[in-house]
């Protein structure tokens, strides 16, 4: 019986992925066109270096990763860690959730590797407080360039102001709230109750659909290992170096199709454009943050002195593009990982 339900929800979990995927075709299937149009003015020889930048993203997120399994103890494999890393990119990629989707994938994927479902949910919560506080240094080294380049006018330094207060206010409220056994106790278990109550509105079998007991003793844990990884501080240099990395190595991805269209725009306003449609892209109710991302990241360069002319087609060729690079190798491991663990 429970092979037979394991082997359902690996099937209505493929007919998602399939399902989510035709929705991202269909919802950038002009942006396609719009792309092919745009291949005459593009120099090809430069868009391959696009390939390397990824490639060091991929590394940059696996070392990340490898960093903090290692502070608690755990010692993964690079060529596994990696693997999970491209199949954890395709399902935030394909799946409109804001990141949520990847830690219940994650955990379940890390647990073949014998590491216990609170150290991979506390793994993915630092990495991505790692990546915001990475992505203010540079925040702070694009404004200059603006105010180098003469294009940091008020907009600019109000939106670039305002996102950093915002990641620094989430990093330390996360901490914070982490930080206690009683905080984050309260927390959660206010969190859990209104998730059940949410729930029992829709499906009034269960009052309590989420064990708030069971939920208690997982936080406490994830406080434990919290702890265990904030003791050794100094270990923490080099994950955050690797974000660093991998933020850095995105930002030229992008600027490599700039080259490509034979303009070398300001940095800085490459830099905050990225910054901004990432974060609001989380909200998106589309696969990829489809829409959103494109419409924010056109309308800050624009601000940023980035003609639309140019801004409107280097969008929407690094975001096809970066998709072609980065979708299939992940989708290929995710689809192989759940071949291999169909029923008999």
């Amino acid at each position: 019986m429970h092979k037979l339900a394991n082997g359902r929800w690996k099937l209505v979990l493929n007919i998602a992925t399939f399902l989510a995927l035709a929705v991202l075709i269909i919802a950038v299937r002009r942006q396609i066109f719009l792309t092919i149009d745009n291949l005459r003015r593009v120099d090809f020889w430069v868009l391959p270096a696009m390939l390397v930048w990824q490639a060091i993203n991929y590394h940059s997120y696996t070392r990340l990763y490898m960093q903090y399994f290692k502070i608690l103890g755990e010692h993964i494999r690079y060529k596994s860690m990696l693997r999970v890393t491209m199949e954890v990119n395709f399902i935030n990629t394909v799946f409109p959730s804001g990141g949520v989707s990847s830690f219940s994938y994650f955990s379940l994927r890390m647990k073949d590797a014998g590491v216990s479902g609170t150290k991979s949910t506390l793994v993915q919560l630092v990495k991505f407080i790692s990546i915001f506080l990475s992505f203010q240094i540079l925040l702070v080294a694009g404004l200059l360039m603006l105010a180098i380049g003469g294009s940091a006018n008020r907009l600019t330094i109000l939106v670039a102001g305002s996102l950093a207060t915002l990641l620094v206010v989430a990093t330390f409220g996360l901490a914070f709230i982490i930080g206690s056994k009683t905080r984050i106790n309260s927390f959660f278990t206010f969190l859990t109750r209104l998730v059940n109550k949410s729930i029992y509105f829709f499906r009034r079998q269960k009052s309590e659909t989420i064990s708030i007991a069971k939920a208690r003793e997982n936080v406490t844990t994830l406080h434990e290992n919290y702890l265990m990884l904030k003791s050794d501080w100094r270990a923490l240099k080099a994950p955050l170096l690797w974000a660093l990395a991998a933020n850095t190595t995105e930002i030229l991805t992008i600027y490599t199709v700039y080259v490509a269209f034979g303009q070398f725009v300001n940095p800085g306003a490459v830099i905050l454009a990225y910054a901004v449609a990432s974060f609001a892209g989380f909200i998106s109710v589309l696969p990829g943050g489809v829409g959103i991302f494109e419409a924010l990241m056109t309308g800050v360069l624009v601000a940023a002195g980035v003609s639309p002319g140019l801004s409107i087609p280097v969008t929407i060729m690094y975001r096809i593009l970066n998709m072609l690079i980065q979708l299939p190798p992940g989708y290929y491991f995710y689809n192989k990982n759940m071949q291999k663990k169909k029923p008999a």
